[in-house]
């Protein structure tokens, strides 16, 4: 570990969070995360880099990135149900868009969140986040929140566009961008309050969606199925309303708007 530039601001230290910054990690911080939670890690516990090398998307694709964006897991040990601990990934989109805004003011009008985990910028994936749970024992479960965001360069090779917070014009570095974020997570997390406050967390998130009330298409376990976005609900859930006028709720899966939803 390496003595970098990345901080705790004193309102995240005194709410008890702690920071384990590393110059490069060869692994995944998510896996990081993780394991220090079997080691028996309270939680409240910031792993970041500037340069990770082994970092993971959903379905475990690569996540390959160079030096200087930012990867940051937080492990969070809790006693709330499955499901509640699912829509932390909402938490953590509210938080990442009010950080990205806070240091970039300009770019508030070209940011998004896009359902279920990314944010983007002009319609281009600026970042991923990426939830993993497991239980500790009969009460307590580790939930890790990653959070990728493309600071000076989005990976090559995509199947889809991507952004960086340098292509658009901001001048703010991983350290930057990670003290906000963490100012930010208390934020969010404390209209969530566990759960409780996932209605009013679920308004924030709608005002900055990307895709309501438009054709969307999602592909599923089962299928590719296409509708309008209507909302989420309190649990996360999509809300779509197919071609027939029944309701769609859908959990999880790859989601496309607008031409390429109506293509699908």
């Amino acid at each position: 570990m390496a003595s970098i530039p990345f901080h705790l601001s004193h309102n995240a230290e005194a709410a008890g969070f702690r920071l384990a910054a590393f110059d490069t990690f060869n692994g995944s911080t998510n896996t990081e995360a993780l394991d220090r939670a079997r080691a028996g890690d309270c939680g409240s516990l910031w792993i970041v880099t500037d340069n990770q090398l082994g970092g993971r998307g959903r379905r475990n694709r690569a996540w390959i990135a160079p030096k200087g964006n930012l990867a940051a897991s937080l492990l969070i040990v809790t006693d709330v149900s499955t499901s509640t601990a699912a829509t932390l990934g909402f938490v953590a989109g509210v938080a990442l868009e009010r950080a990205i805004v806070r240091v970039s003011p300009y770019l508030r009008h070209r940011i998004s969140l896009k359902w279920p985990n990314d944010i983007l910028a002009d319609g281009a994936k600026l970042s991923g986040i990426l939830l993993e749970s497991e239980p500790l024992d009969e009460r307590r479960r580790a939930v890790v929140v990653g959070i990728g965001v493309n600071v000076v360069a989005a990976p090559e090779g995509l199947p889809y566009p991507g952004a960086s917070l340098v292509s658009l014009g901001a001048n703010v570095s991983a350290s930057e961008l990670f003290a906000a974020l963490a100012d930010e997570w208390i934020a969010a997390a404390a209209i969530w309050d566990e759960g409780r406050g996932m209605g009013a967390l679920r308004d924030l998130w709608l005002e900055r969606a990307t895709g309501l009330n438009g054709p969307i298409s999602v592909q599923t376990p089962s299928g590719v199925i296409g509708g309008i976005f209507e909302t989420i609900d309190d649990m996360g859930r999509l809300i779509m309303q197919r071609a027939d006028g029944t309701t769609e709720v859908v959990s999880a899966g790859d989601v496309h708007f607008g031409g390429l939803a109506t293509r699908k």
